[in-house]
């Protein structure tokens, strides 16, 4: 299929202004000395200095064009610069450009009125926030206050934020050094092909995650869980789908001990998986299980102002009716922000965003690298939906032995010589494109990747 994308801007053939290197140089000269990474090593670091972008790509002081299948921190759904944003966020600072959140303003309740809308029945109202993070502290203190409980599980295999009670339900290595919120417990969720079930089929596998997070109810307490959080599709940890009926699980689980459902869509949302929210997508939720609060930030205005926010079920809504919700931030629901969400989902809807992510998924990256998976034994596992894939790489299929960091160094390395930006985690390679991708673009990052596979396999 050829692009069918309803496109207000170019993609891939956007000039690069006039370039200077002597400033690229001095913009790598200037983090060095002043600038402080997260979750990095600081002597290490050899940052690539972005110098402008415009859909898929990014480019350099040096006007060398990279195709950025990292979506950087797999955020820029709607590509980079997108016009109607880039102008919504211009006219909203001429007009209005900050606003405490006590008061009333367009942007927020239009904005708010399309969060709404996305999410579909079930729903009531938006809280915004700054980012994903303290979307998600948000959410577990609604979910703390509404049942009067304060435990939250969460699994193993998951990113939530690098906040306090996130970074405490997160699973992976970064929760270890900052565990200092309670009420914190983990379980392992499904995932096939690296089971901790010894599942052989995704029945099995669905069937006994469930159970394994139903006896931690039981076993923790069930009048002692305030909440059950969840990636819908876990991102970080390596584009989990869910096996078909896991949702559903969730929710009568939820329903039963009285518990509180949490979907963490930051990641995960606003098309990444060709659907509004993953959650929605026939392909993990055919019955269309509705969670509680859904937690959201990235993909909602592709990053271009920093916001988030949680979607609130009616009846937690509700409970703050005659009752202060003890919660604020002096940016929550920020003029430029809601100008921003409100451009991009228009622009997603209009432009036919969503629909063109889920096509690329089902006809192009899909098919495209199982191929490669089919001609180099380092790809263990090909996973994901719409623009949201991850090529598990492992030193033998048999053993299914994740690589090294070694590997995946060389792997990044290759890949940015042949001018694609890639996402990197653990043994993994992450494809994660912008939602405007088109099918050119796709075949050109598949032949770089092709070529990556075969250097690095050579030695």
């Amino acid at each position: 299929m050829t692009d069918t994308l309803n496109r207000s801007h170019p993609v891939d053939t956007a000039p690069a202004p006039a370039l200077d290197p002597a400033d690229g140089a001095r913009a790598y000269d200037l983090d060095r000395e002043f600038v402080f990474h997260s979750w990095s090593a600081q002597g290490a670091l050899k940052p690539f200095v972005v110098a402008g972008a415009s859909g898929c790509e990014v480019w350099n002081y040096d006007g060398e064009r990279f195709l950025d299948f990292s979506s950087q921190l797999v955020n820029t759904n709607i590509g980079h610069s997108h016009p109607k944003v880039v102008a919504a966020i211009q006219h909203q600072a001429a007009e209005l450009a900050t606003v405490a959140p006590s008061h009333a303003s367009l942007a927020r309740g239009e904005a708010a009125k399309r969060i709404v809308e996305k999410a579909g029945p079930g729903f009531a109202k938006v809280f915004f926030t700054n980012g994903g993070a303290d979307a998600i502290e948000n959410a577990i203190r609604m979910a703390r206050l509404t049942t009067h409980r304060h435990k939250v599980i969460s699994t193993y295999r998951s990113y939530h934020g690098n906040t306090g009670a996130a970074i405490a339900s997160t699973g992976d290595w970064r929760r270890i050094p900052n565990e200092y919120a309670f009420g914190h417990v983990h379980v392992f969720g499904p995932f096939l092909y690296r089971s901790e079930f010894h599942s052989e089929t995704p029945e099995q596998e669905c069937a006994r995650a469930l159970k394994s997070l139903e006896r931690t109810i039981q076993a923790e307490g069930a009048d002692t869980i305030a909440a059950i959080l969840l990636e819908s599709v876990p991102g970080t940890a390596g584009v989990l789908t869910p096996p078909v009926g896991y949702l559903e699980g969730v929710r009568e689980l939820c329903d039963r001990y009285g518990i509180v459902w949490i979907a963490d869509e930051v990641m995960a949302g606003f098309g990444r998986t060709g659907e509004w929210f993953a959650w929605q997508g026939a392909d993990i939720n055919p019955s269309r299980a509705t969670p509680d609060l859904i937690a959201f930030a990235k993909g909602v205005n592709s990053g271009y102002v920093p916001a988030g926010g949680v979607v609130i079920s009616p009846s937690i809504a509700a409970a703050f009716d005659e009752r202060v919700f003890p919660g604020g931030l002096t940016y929550s629901g920020h003029p430029l922000a809601m100008a921003s969400i409100v451009a991009a989902l228009d622009a997603m809807t209009e432009e036919g965003i969503v629909e063109n992510a889920r096509m690329i998924g089902e006809q192009h990256l899909g098919p495209g690298l199982r191929a490669l998976a089919e001609k180099h034994p380092m790809i263990g596992e090909v996973r994901g939906m719409g623009v949201f894939w991850a090529l598990d790489l492992v030193t033998d299929r048999e053993s299914r032995t994740p690589v090294g960091a070694d590997v995946i160094g060389r792997l990044k390395a290759e890949l940015m010589a042949r001018h694609v930006l890639p996402f990197a985690a653990d043994n993994r390679i992450h494809v994660v494109p912008p939602c405007i991708v088109t099918p050119a673009e796709v075949e050109r990052a598949l032949v770089a990747y092709d070529e990556a596979f075969t250097a690095v396999a050579a030695g």
